[in-house]
């Protein structure tokens, strides 16, 4: 048997092996990809249920409907004039909740007052063991890239959900 025909054989022969393993937990885990758009609480729409005192707060529309409540806890700018802001977050839907840890970078025209923003992105962690009701369980991240021209914050992720 020539060397390219074995390592054929061998490779499909993994392949197999790995069809027929049985599923790793990982594997087992139910995965829902999300997307959407949050918009700043202009009207005051989102109360916040705790009364923690929430530096801002989103509202969230698409496969996650509810008010997101950010916690700043750092900012600082890097050497390149990047703003970088870091905290928590909790998120309340109608049907349950989860709390988030996230990283904000953006760059601006006017760096200490943030005003003209040039781009924007952020990454959410869910934190796991915080989601209640139809959360309950769930892990994953979600990232948000602002949409500059339209003023909001089209978002994406993916949710686990343990068994």
């Amino acid at each position: 048997m020539s060397m390219r025909l074995a390592s054929k054989v061998a490779a499909a022969a993994c392949v197999a092996a790995m069809m027929t393993a049985a599923p790793t937990p990982a594997s087992a885990e139910e995965v829902t990809r999300i997307s959407g758009v949050g918009f700043f609480d202009v009207d005051g729409l989102c109360v916040d249920p705790e009364g923690d005192g929430a530096d801002f707060a989103l509202i969230l529309t698409g496969d996650l409907e509810g008010c997101l409540y950010v916690f700043v806890e750092a900012a600082a700018f890097t050497t390149s004039g990047t703003y970088v802001e870091t905290g928590t977050e909790i998120f309340v839907g109608a049907d349950g909740t989860f709390e988030t840890a996230y990283r904000f970078e953006g760059k601006y025209e006017d760096p200490i007052n943030l005003v003209g923003e040039i781009f924007g992105r952020c990454q959410h962690v869910i934190r796991e063991g915080s989601g209640t009701g139809v959360f309950d369980g769930v892990r994953g991240r979600i990232d948000f890239k602002d949409d500059i021209e339209a003023g909001d914050f089209p978002y994406r992720g993916s949710l686990q959900f343990t068994d």
